[in-house]
């Protein structure tokens, strides 16, 4: 089943190219079924790279959704033309008397900031404050899952001596899980960020559950009981090339940093790019939506409280 997102989304024609099913409003409209409504909170820099890629993913499975993107108002955009969001985003007080089957928060690079120095952080809790009663489950990725523990839980994040960047192994804490069914024992995902969360401090919350982790790259899948809350400490939605383009972005800067781990073939810059989380991130999205949304969500949507 397909996505239903505006035609002239760049994304669109990229999605179509690649055989994701793509449907427009006015076939949209003719439908007799109620699709998902999947809300994204956007809070990366170049959004319509983001955009395609999460789409993507949740155009993969065979759930019909519609999806709506916001972006803080409290937050200038320097990478994301105001024409962009203008046809496609709306901010939050448009859509705060909605309610939706799923929210995603996208990361952000804003980890070496204090939460409350986010010059958004104000409209963020306001948004996370009203998915408690407005959203059935929310998914959080790599910088907001961070903050996401912190609001919810008040869990706090600490630096790393130097920046986990690179393809990481993971393995599955948890078995019987339905977020993680159809996982390998041992499964990749990319990660990005100069921040964690530490293990006993989650293991002191009786309302979350540490899914899956990592001996190099720490916690992975942390959720709420009940799934009310995914928390994903990385970025299992990236492109092939989008670690080089970080790497590349950081060194035009001046940035001391290291080649992406495990993610050129022989760890040498310029080999060929080794990709080995495309699977796991299409379960992960996938039962997801499935499990923890289309199956539990109420059909009419007022009754979430």
């Amino acid at each position: 089943m397909p996505i239903k997102i505006p035609d002239s989304l760049p994304a669109s024609d990229i999605l179509k190219k690649e055989n994701i099913f793509v449907m427009n409003e006015k076939r949209a409209y003719k439908q007799d079924i109620r699709p998902l409504r999947i809300l994204i909170l956007n809070l990366m820099p170049v959004k319509i790279t983001t955009e395609t890629q999460l789409l993507r993913l949740i155009g993969n499975t065979p759930l019909q959704v519609e999806v709506e993107f916001i972006y803080p108002a409290s937050h200038l955009s320097k990478n994301t033309s105001r024409s962009h969001l203008a046809s496609f985003y709306k901010t939050f007080d448009k859509v705060k008397y909605d309610k939706f089957d799923g929210l995603i928060i996208t990361g952000a690079p804003v980890e070496n900031l204090e939460f409350e120095e986010v010059n958004y952080w104000k409209e963020l809790t306001e948004i996370m404050e009203w998915s408690n009663h407005n959203v059935f489950s929310t998914f959080h990725i790599c910088w907001s899952s961070q903050a996401g523990l912190y609001f919810h839980y008040g869990i706090k994040k600490y630096p790393l001596k130097e920046k986990l960047f690179g393809v990481y192994k993971h393995n599955i804490n948890k078995r019987n899980i339905k977020l993680l069914r159809g996982f390998d024992d041992e499964f990749f995902a990319p990660h990005s960020r100069h921040t964690q969360i530490r293990k006993e401090d989650v293991l002191s919350v009786k309302e979350l559950e540490i899914l899956s982790e990592s001996d190099e790259a720490g916690l992975y899948i942390v959720k709420s009981k009940g799934g009310k809350h995914i928390f994903v400490s990385g970025h299992s939605e990236y492109d092939s090339k989008t670690l080089q383009d970080e790497y590349i972005r950081d060194k035009e800067k001046n940035i001391n940093i290291d080649i992406p781990k495990n993610y050129y073939e022989e760890n040498i810059l310029g080999n060929n790019i080794k990709v080995k989380w495309k699977s796991h991130a299409n379960l992960l999205f996938a039962n997801w939506l499935n499990y923890y949304v289309y199956q539990e969500t109420p059909f009419d949507l007022s009754k979430i409280t």
